[in-house]
């Protein structure tokens, strides 16, 4: 399936975020910091996934700043309370924006319809 790059902080999410996609087939990376030297593999990935449930202004302007092309694509997940989150980051350009709960769901489903797609 896709090779995935999944950047969340919050080490009990993330591992289940990591255990959903690589029980359905992708294979994921949990990386807790976000930066170009602390990003290895970005390039090889097919989707970037990004956790904005915390300082997503500033996750959404690296994201940005990193200038990534049509690939990666990327996902990024926010609580459900703040729908503002989800605007700017559509703004940003990430591919796809949908709900912390989603994320849990069916995360594994998104990214690979996400990377089917590009």
């Amino acid at each position: 399936m896709a090779r995935v790059l999944a950047y969340v902080p919050d080490l009990l999410f993330g591992s289940n975020v990591l255990g959903a996609l690589q029980a359905a087939g992708h294979e994921a990376t949990l990386v807790a910091r976000l930066s170009e030297a602390e990003l290895p593999g970005l390039s090889d990935a097919d989707v970037l996934v990004v956790d904005l449930t915390a300082d997503a202004p500033a996750r959404i302007e690296l994201v940005r700043a990193l200038g990534l092309g049509p690939a990666p694509r990327t996902l990024a997940f926010y609580s459900h309370v703040e729908s503002e989150v989800r605007e700017l980051a559509q703004a940003a350009g990430f591919d796809q924006v949908i709900p912390r709960s989603r994320m849990a769901r069916e995360g594994g489903a998104v990214v690979a319809r996400l990377a089917a797609d590009g």
